[in-house]
């Protein structure tokens, strides 16, 4: 913690991260409990966000998700206007 607090792009970074895990919190209520143990909070990027999701089965249900999460990210004060899944690869 005090590295991040002595270095601005850290500090950022640890900022971006905590907001990330706070947008995913938000969804939980939203999301059918087994969709819940294949998401990760992924990068934000300005107004986008991105979920990491761990099978094409689960992006595939969420994708149908989107526009409920996102205005459910709104009406909560996110300012989100893009939610973004990248399916992670499985490591061989």
């Amino acid at each position: 913690m005090e590295a991040a607090q002595e270095s601005p792009s850290l500090a950022r970074l640890t900022e971006l991260s905590r907001e990330s895990s706070l947008r995913l919190r938000t969804l939980q209520s939203l999301i059918p409990g087994p969709l819940r143990t294949t998401l990760q909070a992924g990068p934000i990027d300005g107004s986008e966000w991105c979920l990491l999701v761990s099978s094409n089965a689960a992006a595939a249900k969420l994708r149908q998700m989107l526009p409920a999460l996102l205005a459910h990210l709104q009406s909560h004060g996110h300012s989100v206007e893009k939610i973004r899944l990248k399916i992670l690869q499985n490591p061989r």
